[in-house]
């Protein structure tokens, strides 16, 4: 009857066991449930527009931060203060009156011309938050970036496995050393001492134990690692506020125009100050409701005339008497897509001769206010990008034309590596 007893405690153990393990996995599961991008995104670029000006998500700017606030007001009030907040004071609304005090009678801005689907996209920016830049387009490139990254998922998963193993090896142990005679322990507390006893004699265990904590060192070691030089979303302050949203978004200036060294050459070249000029000496100020979002702040027109005028000085233009004076000062524009020396990389091979869009390495420019590193440029990402991309050299323009020069420069029908020697095919082909 003894054994019986024990038997059946051994199942209630593996069923509580087997409980636990489901309920991790399902609560993990609910936790770790995808944020949906396109809402997000949506949200954001609202928020930015309308709301940035006056609110930061983690802390006060004029107003305060919006970070989490379906936490704090239900979604109908929020709509009711959004869409017109003097007419939900009008009712008496003890909350809209205590903020409209807290803030010395600043009245925020109505926004009646917001329909519910508008404002509850700008609730779910403001719980979610950020995403990582590099997964913002959703597209090939940044399904590559989510990629190369670790599963984190697949610890916790491990970790709650070896809780449920040792529970049950505890269980087995404790089990046998009653069956083999030794006194049971009363109370939660001697049995939990006594199954801690259990498993720290347990050989097995311990070998269990150091196995895994060196997998999970490895793990975490290898993925820091990884990690290093590898700066995707990396934005630095720039010393002019240029923002490429409004030049080859808005105005759909082709990236080639500014970067024309792309087409041609190693690198893509930094526009020097007379192409901004080009457009810029009969542009001295921008229209009355140009806006400009920053991460942290908005430049309104008085702000981004200021920065056409750093262009000026730069170029030692006198706007006044429309003339160069001479006195020209360098822009110390900061890199942000940065190599290792090591790396050989040809814009020309790529640009001209592989017709890779600008694009696929740098990301939507075109909506980027601010740039910054899109991929993560690392080796593995550019292999990838090698195995699927396919290039038809032979019938590529730019090769044929450059083999029809060569043709003729050595008197032949067709130039080949012998007549060539490599000298002139080591310049295109490495």
């Amino acid at each position: 009857m003894k054994s019986v007893n024990h038997h059946s405690r051994l199942t209630k153990t593996l069923a509580k066991s087997l409980a636990f393990f489901l309920v991790f996995l399902v609560s993990f599961s609910a936790f770790s449930q995808d944020i949906d991008e396109a809402r997000q995104k949506e949200g954001k670029k609202l928020f930015k527009s309308l709301c940035a000006s006056c609110h930061k998500l983690d802390k006060k700017l004029v107003g305060p931060a919006l970070g989490s606030i379906e936490e704090k007001r239900t979604n109908e009030w929020l709509k009711a203060w959004i869409k017109d907040n003097a007419a939900l004071r009008a009712t008496g609304d003890k909350d809209a009156i205590a903020i409209f005090e807290e803030y010395n009678g600043s009245n925020m801005t109505a926004f009646p011309q917001l329909t519910d689907q508008n404002i509850d996209d700008i609730l779910y920016y403001t719980t979610v938050g950020e995403v990582k830049k590099a997964a913002a387009g959703g597209d090939a490139t940044a399904v590559q970036a989510q990629g190369d990254q670790a599963p984190q998922w697949l610890i916790y998963i491990l970790a709650a496995a070896i809780v449920v193993a040792f529970l049950i090896i505890g269980s087995l142990l404790k089990t046998i050393s009653e069956l083999k005679g030794a006194p049971k322990t009363p109370g939660l507390m001697g049995q939990t001492a006594e199954l801690w006893e259990g498993v720290k004699r347990n050989t097995f265990l311990k070998v269990l134990t150091v196995i895994f904590g060196a997998l999970i060192a490895a793990y975490f070691l290898f993925g820091t690692l990884f990690k290093v030089g590898v700066d995707t979303g990396y934005q630095p302050i720039q010393p002019i506020a240029f923002s490429h949203k409004i030049h080859a978004g808005d105005n759909k200036i082709d990236c080639q125009y500014c970067h024309s060294a792309a087409k041609h050459s190693k690198h893509s070249g930094i526009p020097s100050v007379n192409v901004c000029m080009n457009c810029h000496k009969n542009i001295s100020e921008v229209a009355e409701d140009t806006k400009v979002v920053m991460d942290d702040h908005t430049l309104v027109k008085s702000d981004l005339d200021k920065e056409i005028a750093k262009i000026y000085e730069a170029a030692g233009w006198d706007p006044e008497k429309l003339e160069y004076t001479g006195n020209t000062k360098p822009i110390k524009w900061v890199r942000v897509h940065d190599l290792p020396d090591f790396a050989y990389f040809n814009h020309s091979q790529h640009v001209t001769v592989g017709g890779v869009a600008c694009q696929k390495c740098h990301g939507p420019v075109e909506e980027m206010e601010e740039v910054y590193q899109y991929s993560p440029l690392t080796m593995g990402w550019c292999i990838d990008c090698h195995k699927d991309t396919k290039v038809d050299l032979k019938g590529n323009e730019y090769y044929a034309k450059i083999h029809e020069e060569l043709a003729k420069k050595y008197g032949v029908e067709q130039v080949t590596i012998a007549q060539l020697g490599g000298k002139e095919c080591g310049k295109c082909h490495y």
